[in-house]
């Protein structure tokens, strides 16, 4: 029996072995986040959709019988990362229109989405907050090849209270029903990452404090306790999770600073002592600071309510005063949007608001590749052309560290080794 084994085992590697694809990819250039400086004449080398070889052209030899992938004139970076997006979500429908789909409209519009945000050059995303654990199966279909979209980490339900941003406002109490989301005590608190662990989770999602699109709640004011907060980052991180907080007042940003959570989301309200503490426990900030021209130039068309405009008035020029800060102050940076909040594959427009607001173009590269990476504990995985990492390649025709508007244009996506979207 262990001679058929081992026998078995040996036909087993000699055939993945043998049907195992390899592709060459060549570039005018190349974006070295991990460098943070560019490489002229570059060569990939990918295999079984991970990447075995980077040189230059001229070099080192191509590998008989790889495929190629030929991108002269332009130039190739990682595959970008959105930490922060909700692809079964959709900008165009608002407010109480989204009233009148069923429940599984949702799933279908996920697929659609996650075509393009991975046509837009963002081959990972982090997913932060789905009903019905829609993300989890959207990821699922993606992760089998059933649908052509970005490598997804999910968190399912985001966790909050009775009453807040992650619970359903704007119903009267007949209509009222508790939401699978809602925790009011740090023994709950535990009991809910256990169960979005169960059934999918990936990371998980809390509602620190009240937000924009939230009905009857103060934009800024705390809505999770430090117990509570520490009971969720603590059973998470037990069970190998990370930890993302939506936080937008400065009470609620400090204490999920002080609770351990892993990465703060829009921080809109954060002052210096805050930002300081962040700087000082490292804990990255995570600034959708594009996406205020959109939610201002629709205004109510899409649906949404005054009530939530009122609230992106009063925030979203702040937002981007505490974004310049928190940059100078070296507090560590990642790229993420809220795509969802406005349409989906215009992701890449938030890199110019970055660089305005005080980031280098190389910066706001690394925000999205490199550190993104890091933040999601994935550096051997993606977040670089290197050795090791999966084959996750976009290119674009210009030199985005001269230009970031670019990435707005993303020529040719390639993901595992596999091109998506261009390649000609």
């Amino acid at each position: 029996m262990r001679l058929i084994l081992t026998a078995l085992a040996a036909l087993t590697l000699t055939t993945a072995a043998a049907t195992a694809e390899t592709v060459a990819i060549s570039a005018d250039h190349m974006i070295d986040v991990l460098a943070g400086r560019t490489t002229d004449k570059p060569l990939v080398i990918v295999t079984d959709g991970r990447i075995t070889a980077v040189g230059i052209q001229g070099t080192m030899a191509v590998p008989a019988g790889a495929r190629v992938v030929d991108l002269a004139g332009r130039t190739i970076l990682p595959g970008l990362i959105d930490m922060h997006v909700h692809l079964t979500s959709l900008a165009e429908v608002g407010g109480y229109q989204g009233l009148r789909y069923t429940d599984s409209f949702w799933s279908a519009v996920g697929v659609a989405n996650a075509r393009k945000t991975i046509d837009a050059g963002f081959t990972s995303v982090r997913n932060v907050g789905a009903d019905q654990f829609q993300d989890v199966g959207l990821r699922q279909a993606i992760d089998g090849g059933f649908v052509v979209g970005p490598r997804m980490t999910t968190a399912g339900y985001a966790i909050g209270a009775t009453g807040g941003h992650c619970d359903v406002g704007g119903l009267p109490p007949s209509m009222d029903k508790v939401q699978p989301s809602i925790i009011n005590s740090p023994d709950e608190a535990r009991a809910k990452v256990r169960w979005l662990h169960k059934y999918g989770a990936t990371v998980i999602k809390i509602c620190a404090t009240g937000g924009v699109f939230s009905l009857g709640d103060s934009v800024g004011g705390q809505q999770l306790s430090l117990e509570e907060m520490k009971a969720i980052a603590d059973e998470a991180h037990m069970l190998g999770l990370r930890v993302a907080a939506h936080a937008h007042g400065n009470d609620g940003i400090r204490t999920a600073i002080l609770a351990g959570i892993d990465t703060i989301e829009h921080c809109s309200l954060a002052d210096d002592a805050t930002i300081k503490l962040a700087a000082q426990h490292k804990t990255w900030f995570d600034m959708d600071i594009y996406n205020d021209d959109y939610i201002l130039a629709t205004g109510t068309a899409n649906g949404t309510e005054q009530e939530s405009l009122d609230k992106e008035k009063l925030i979203g020029r702040l937002q981007r005063e505490t974004f310049r800060k928190a940059v100078r102050a070296g507090v560590p940076m990642i790229f993420g949007t809220d795509a969802g909040v406005y349409p989906h594959g215009d992701n890449g427009k938030q890199f110019a608001k970055m660089v305005e607001w005080g980031m280098t173009p190389m910066q706001a590269i690394q925000a999205a590749t490199r550190s993104a990476a890091e933040a999601l504990g994935k550096t051997g995985d993606v977040g670089a052309i290197a050795v090791g990492r999966f084959g996750d390649i976009v290119a674009v025709t210009g030199d985005p560290i001269a230009d970031i508007r670019q990435l707005e244009r993303v020529d040719t996506v390639i993901k595992g080794g596999v091109v998506v979207k261009g390649g000609k």
